[in-house]
């Protein structure tokens, strides 16, 4: 059965009405659907179908602090939450100033807005774009075309400084997941974490990574082309951060190893075509990193959910090997 949302009273406030109106030339609109909620309640994604403008619909993002702070695991604390109002507030910085630049496909965004604690983005509707399909299990050319649109997003700000945005992005990132590493039972993982953190912040070629690029973020179209979604935790950083969680969210252990070549081999294709040039040596550094990058995921869900399905033989065999090369 589909779960029902009810849109909050408080969205329809004369501020956010008027962005949405002046921003798509609509004369009217009424909210649709409400998509789903926002992770922990900080307001919900809707549909809002306009009348009397070029475009019949858009997606509204409606972000307002929750009056109770929960979390679907437990992890409840300020630093939690100043994180996630971070994260909203990147969203935006990111559409405002940074989406233009993408070579891979994502929304328009036509606006921003921001009302005392409340906070809004309004953006195209990838589904009457055609990207209508949302998918749990994908084929090895949905794979091939998810990391096509990593390598044509890296290649567009590559250098680019995170003006804005996270200074490292992913949202398990070391600096902003303390308490996760203290709950971390794995000591030597735990002591390298540091350590493999610095390895990939210090690395020399850095782009601006999407910072949670799982399958469920992908959007596709029935060719199988794709257009990416959600920016809450874009920020520097090198770009196989994105790669190897990409790969995680949507591979078994057994297919993980299986065609990390092939999917290697297939990414660095997708960019040094998207750069217009064959970087040798940004390959050479970022092939090297992409086992960092998958390990440095690892230590944040061990800490987080010890119990979680991506923790595997798959996961725990690059631990071991990143932990021998320190």
């Amino acid at each position: 059965m589909k779960r029902i949302y009810k849109a909050q009273a408080s969205f329809m406030h004369t501020t956010f009405r008027d962005c949405i109106l002046q921003s798509t030339g609509a004369q009217s609109f009424h909210i649709k659907e409400v998509i789903q909620e926002l992770w922990s309640g900080y307001g919900q994604l809707m549909i809002v179908e306009l009348a009397g403008a070029p475009i019949p619909e858009v997606i509204v993002k409606h972000i307002q602090t929750p009056k109770e702070n929960s979390h679907p695991r437990g992890w409840n604390s300020n630093l939690g939450h100043q994180r996630k109002l971070k994260s909203y507030q990147v969203e935006s910085q990111w559409y405002e100033n940074y989406s233009a630049q993408s070579q891979a496909r994502l929304p328009h965004c036509y606006t921003t807005a921001q009302h005392e604690a409340e906070s809004l983005i309004v953006l195209e509707n990838l589904n009457l774009a055609g990207f209508r399909l949302r998918k749990e299990e994908i084929n090895w050319l949905e794979i091939k075309n998810c990391l096509s649109w990593l390598a044509q997003f890296h290649a567009s700000y590559l250098g680019e400084e995170p003006r804005g945005l996270w200074e490292n992005g992913t949202y398990w990132h070391l600096d902003t997941r303390p308490q996760e590493l203290e709950k971390l039972e794995d000591q030597a993982l735990k002591e390298a974490a540091p350590e493999i953190d610095a390895r990939l912040n210090n690395c020399k070629f850095k782009t601006l990574v999407h910072g949670d690029a799982k399958l469920a973020n992908f959007c596709f179209a029935p060719d199988g082309s794709v257009a990416g979604v959600d920016f809450q935790y874009v920020g520097g950083g090198c770009g196989m951060k994105d790669v190897a969680y990409f790969v995680g969210s949507c591979l078994d252990e057994k297919d993980c190893e299986r065609l990390e070549a092939p999917i290697l081999d297939h990414y660095f294709q997708a960019l040094h075509a998207a750069l217009g040039t064959k970087n040798e040596a940004l390959e050479q550094e970022w092939r090297t990193l992409y086992h960092w990058a998958w390990v440095d995921f690892h230590r944040f869900l061990k800490g987080w959910s010890p119990g979680h399905w991506k923790i595997n033989s798959y996961s725990e065999s690059l631990c071991r090997k990143v932990l021998k090369e320190l």
